[in-house]
């Protein structure tokens, strides 16, 4: 599911263009819809991509490494992970 996201309170949470859940969803889907939905943004726009397979811990950071778009950060909280990509120039 993606969802845009209205403005937020700078302080509580870093604000993001959209916000993609994959939570349930096993590997390889939550890369391959985080690659889906990076393909339709523009360069410096932001995804959060929540996700709850284990694997997405390994691939998501693997793959960005290969592309020109940045893990802004990433963490994990009891068994959901969470990554902000900013979305880099696309060819």
């Amino acid at each position: 599911m993606v969802t845009r996201q209205p403005q937020r309170d700078c302080q509580k949470q870093p604000m993001v263009d959209i916000t993609l859940d994959a939570t349930g969803l096993r590997c390889p889907m939550p890369l391959l819809k985080a690659k889906l939905q990076i393909g339709a943004m523009t360069a410096g726009q932001e995804l959060e991509v929540l996700a709850t397979d284990a694997g997405s811990a390994r691939d998501i950071p693997a793959w960005l490494a290969h592309t020109g778009h940045e893990l802004v950060s990433s963490d994990e909280e009891q068994g959901r992970f969470r990554f902000i990509i900013r979305v880099g120039d696309q060819e």
